[in-house]
């Protein structure tokens, strides 16, 4: 997928660990491992907003736009 997830980069720089993030913002800390590897397929923009108010940074510290090759779509999909 072109867009990469750097929020394991952020919370490292400011040394805070994923379950007091996920605390923090009101959501599962499965559901922030899930984003936080990238597997995720979509996010809230309130989610990305909280992120960013309680990592003081930019959605764009987050997410990196990659060009490649798109993933094909699964068979019988959409």
């Amino acid at each position: 997928m072109p867009i990469i997830v750097n929020l394991d980069v952020m919370l490292a720089r400011r040394k805070t660990a994923s379950k007091d993030l996920a605390a923090a913002i009101g959501i599962t800390a499965q559901n922030l491992s899930i984003l936080k590897t990238g597997r995720a397929r979509a996010i809230r923009f309130s989610t990305l907003a909280a992120i960013c108010r309680e990592l003081n940074c930019q959605p764009g510290d987050l997410l990196e736009y990659v060009s490649g090759p798109e993933p094909e779509a699964a068979e019988g999909g959409e």
